[in-house]
């Protein structure tokens, strides 16, 4: 008697499939499950949203008040990022082990390594740049009618806007600079003619002035409504306007027991809130910039899975 035959498991030629045997995972694969191989619109779609809001959550991180209150914390959601790059990169390494279409995981990877050095580098730029100044001003005390006559630096430590009486002016005639690359430019801040037992209370800029007296021209020196000033925090510059007003007592034989340095200007109000309308702007532009780019690396790998159908 003819001995029965055994049927074997068959196989599609278009996806690999296995019947009466193992089915491979299609859930993250280049290709839909089908006759015909079609591009996975899941895929498409998780790759193109989730590294964008990895971007958007670790740059918010970096620009805004968790960095300015926990610079930790916000450091941290870097650290998250690679670690969703490392998983990515895990399952694209899984699957090409096990023979299993790795694409869209490698781009997954690659995407959220992107996303996350991106938005390290963007969001600590807008920080500082922006939002920083921001903070830091909107965090110390606003003072009025401030006569640098009869007030000292010492009772103004903790000044970030500072609104003088009626009839104070900048000295000019009593401008210094200091040249580091930069020129470090200081001018006076005084009430009346009458000089001064300290000169505590100084304008500033950066390249705005000259060699010579009466060559100062920073900020707002020439509105004749400018009655207030905006405190310099930039720790990096605050040295270099020092030994500036050094050189103004050496030169004029004056004195600047305790010097406090300012940004002379009409509202101090309207330039704050441009830091933080600018850093806004910033976050939104980086943001639309990398859903953009982010797109055009999905319609990319798109169109490079499609060929790779097509040859196999």
């Amino acid at each position: 008697s003819s001995r029965p035959r055994m049927k074997l498991p068959t196989m599609d030629p278009a996806y690999g499939a296995v019947e009466g045997g193992f089915q491979k995972d299609q859930s993250f694969s280049s290709f839909t499950p089908g006759k015909r191989k079609r591009l996975n619109l899941v895929a498409i779609f998780v790759s193109l949203l989730t590294p964008w809001v990895l971007f958007c959550c670790i740059f918010a991180a970096l620009s805004f008040q968790l960095h300015y209150w926990s610079p930790s914390a916000a450091w941290s959601s870097v650290t998250a990022g690679l670690a969703l790059t490392g998983i990515a990169a895990f399952f694209a390494r899984r699957n090409q082990v096990r023979e299993q279409d790795p694409s869209w995981f490698t781009f997954a990877a690659l995407a959220f390594f992107a996303a996350t050095v991106l938005a390290a580098i963007l969001g600590d730029m807008n920080y500082w740049y922006h939002m920083q100044p921001y903070y830091d001003i909107e965090n110390i005390n606003s003072y009025p009618d401030v006569n640098p006559a009869r007030e000292r630096g010492q009772q103004l430590m903790d000044a970030g806007r500072v609104y003088f009486e009626d009839g104070t002016g900048l000295d000019t005639s009593k401008s210094m600079s200091f040249k580091n690359l930069d020129r470090y430019c200081v001018a006076p801040i005084i009430s009346g003619e009458a000089p001064l037992t300290s000169y505590d209370f100084w304008a500033v800029g950066v390249n705005c002035c000259g060699l010579s007296a009466n060559s100062f021209r920073c900020g707002e020196y020439n509105n004749p409504k400018a009655h207030a000033g905006l405190r310099l925090m930039s720790d990096d510059q605050r040295p270099f306007f020092r030994l500036a007003v050094q050189q103004a007592e050496a030169a004029y034989n004056i004195k600047a027991n305790h010097p406090l340095f300012f940004y002379w200007m009409q509202d101090p109000v309207a330039e704050i809130l441009h830091y933080k309308t600018s850093g806004f702007a910033w976050a939104l532009a980086a943001m639309a910039a990398h859903f953009a780019f982010n797109l055009l690396c999905v319609g990319g790998a798109a169109f490079a899975f499609s060929k790779l159908a097509r040859e196999f």
